[in-house]
């Protein structure tokens, strides 16, 4: 009830609506792109070898016949995509799943050199990976292919903690497959871990941040634990009796977190990503405007929000009738527009106030001023803010987070939720 009243307030407040509704609807691309210089792209790879319990994200079991198929339906949507991208700069590429690296050689490659065949690549590639795909001749296929910033799924560096994950190895094993990427010659390699596990100890946090260290990891990104609703663990909360622990528990885990990356030298890029000085950081989430390519790929441009069909089969099907798969779609009122801005550069923590001039033609202190008055008066800033930069204080950057999934959470949930249910759902409202 609480957290109802909350995101009702914050709705009306930051957007003006009492609701947002996605619908069945096929928007008119070209005026959006039209408005755009430049833009990221994302690619979503469906596959996975086991599902993971608590992962939210849109995956089916890897089967290299489909993934075959997949990627000639990746080529049609890239080939869909091609005008009215024209020559405009890509400036992010990101690839997720999923595990990407399920599909190393059934088709990653290929769609890879389609991307730079039709589009005006000017950017680094960004990969996930699972740590079983990361021997040595696999890590010299990646870096074969262009891919110079890796994300390994780790989760976990206590063995009864990957149990619980169900995660397909031991501590020992995937400790040495983040040494062995760290040996080649990544710009970036980013470890992923879970902290707030089900009876996790402070002591157990303090020995991963530790590890990561000492295995000279160039990023983390520290994640706590967050159930879906819709996926194994959150369908199974009450029957295998998991804790999932508090928001103030939470906290002190990230305190330890970031006591032992800051002693190292590593600086804060993100709500959850710790980076090493002179290491360009591992990003996945932040950029402005991006096309998503894939089943269940989002694209955000300017006016516009839209998401792919989560089925593979029917993602495929439209494909090769020439339709785009896009399944529901939603125009963004200048009010969402500058919302959604202003969500994303609080995750990154830090932004100036002349790229939301840049982009909206418009001031921020007059959009936002007040708030900021009150972020400051909470210490939710740092004190020593310059005249166009705005920094998050770590106090601010944790619970302006934790306010901002009293709406991602629920939102992803439902949207996330009726998409893998229905592959083509009429209406969703968040």
């Amino acid at each position: 009830m609480f957290k109802d009243l909350v995101r009702s307030n914050l709705r009306r407040v930051l957007i003006g609506e009492k609701y947002i509704a996605l619908q069945q609807k096929i928007p008119v691309l070209e005026k959006s792109f039209q408005k755009m210089e430049e833009l990221g792209i994302y690619l979503h790879i469906p596959f996975c070898e086991q599902i993971c319990p608590y992962c939210p994200y849109n995956k089916e079991i890897y089967d290299t016949d489909l993934a075959r198929k997949y990627t000639n339906a990746i080529k049609r949507e890239i080939n869909l995509y091609t005008d009215l991208i024209g020559i405009k700069p890509v400036t992010s590429f990101y690839i997720g799943g999923g595990t990407p690296t399920t599909m190393l050689y059934s088709g990653l490659e290929e769609i890879l050199e389609h991307v730079y065949k039709r589009f005006n690549m000017r950017c680094d590639i960004h990969l996930e990976s699972h740590p079983n795909h990361l021997s040595s001749d696999n890590l010299n296929t990646i870096i074969s292919m262009g891919i110079d910033h890796l994300s390994i799924g780790v989760e976990a560096l206590q063995d009864r903690h990957l149990k619980t994950l169900k995660r397909p190895y031991i501590a020992e094993e995937v400790r040495a497959a983040v040494e062995r990427a760290v040996s080649k010659d990544f710009k970036c390699v980013n470890a992923d871990v879970i902290f707030a596990l089900p009876d996790q100890t402070y002591d157990e946090v303090e020995e991963v941040g530790h590890t990561l260290v000492e295995m000279a990891v160039d990023q983390v990104s520290a994640y706590p634990l967050f159930v879906f609703p819709y996926t194994q663990m959150g369908r199974t909360l009450k029957e295998k009796n998991y804790k999932i622990s508090s928001i103030f528990k939470r906290r002190k885990m990230l305190r330890i977190l970031e006591r032992i990356f800051y002693g190292a030298g590593f600086r804060r890029t993100s709500v959850w990503a710790f980076t090493r000085p002179g290491v360009p950081k591992y990003c996945s989430v932040t950029v402005p405007l991006y096309v998503g390519l894939g089943a269940s790929g989002g694209s955000y441009l300017k006016d516009v929000f839209y998401l792919n069909t989560f089925r593979v089969a029917e993602y495929i099907n439209a494909l090769e009738e020439g339709r785009m798969p896009i399944a529901l779609s939603m125009d963004l009122s200048e009010n969402m527009q500058m919302a959604g801005w202003l969500y994303w550069r609080i995750y990154e923590t830090r932004f100036a106030k002349k790229d939301f001039m840049k982009r909206f033609g418009r001031d921020f202190n007059i959009i936002y001023g007040r708030h900021l008055t009150l972020l400051s008066l909470l210490g939710f800033l740092k004190d020593k803010n310059i005249e166009d930069q705005i920094v998050l204080s770590d106090k601010g950057t944790y619970w302006l987070h934790v306010l901002e999934d009293m709406f991602s959470i629920d939102y992803i949930s439902k949207l996330w939720g009726d998409s893998k249910q229905f592959p083509w759902p009429t209406k969703v409202i968040l």
